[in-house]
């Protein structure tokens, strides 16, 4: 039996079905076939621009950005795909923010749909700080797809897995 790591929390439905199209050799073909092209946004400084953009259509009043990068350091292993963090400053007599996005480096070689994904997740932490209701209403409001993208990216990690256990 296959371990599933990426998805062990779905339904066991999802699971035996993810163990299908393993059996069957056809995840690849799954994915490819609903994710064709992989994304263009490859320096810190077209994500930056990317996530900016994003931010300024759904969240206007959160702070400005301070940083946006890819980070090769993250590990998909400790469930760190992405990491934001916020903190807030007096200076004198102005409180200063800092808002930053680090974004695992796995994600230039990935689909746009999946970048998008946890860009969406990042950003939605500035206004919910926990995975609740509210917080899946705002990704759900950024990318409509959220919950099948975010299942379409833990099989994609899932099938790089498997793939690179055959190569080596």
């Amino acid at each position: 039996m296959t371990a599933l790591k990426y998805i062990a929390h779905y339904p066991e439905q999802v699971q035996s079905q993810a163990r299908t199209l393993i059996a069957q050799n056809k995840l690849g073909d799954y994915l490819q076939q609903k994710y064709p092209n992989r994304h263009q946004i490859q320096s810190d400084k077209a994500l930056y621009q990317y996530v900016t953009e994003l931010k300024n259509r759904y969240m206007r009043n959160v702070g400005t950005l301070s940083q946006v990068s890819y980070n090769s350091k993250l590990s998909v292993l400790k469930n760190a795909l992405g990491i934001h963090t916020h903190q807030s400053r007096v200076q004198g007599s102005k409180l200063k923010s800092h808002n930053s996005i680090t974004v695992a480096s796995i994600f230039r070689e990935a689909p746009f749909e999946f970048l998008q994904m946890i860009v969406v997740h990042e950003l939605a932490h500035f206004k919910e700080s926990d995975h609740n209701k509210a917080f899946y209403q705002m990704c759900c409001h950024m990318q409509p797809q959220y919950h099948q993208v975010e299942l379409d990216m833990r099989l994609w990690l899932l099938w790089r897995d498997l793939e690179s256990k055959k190569r080596g």
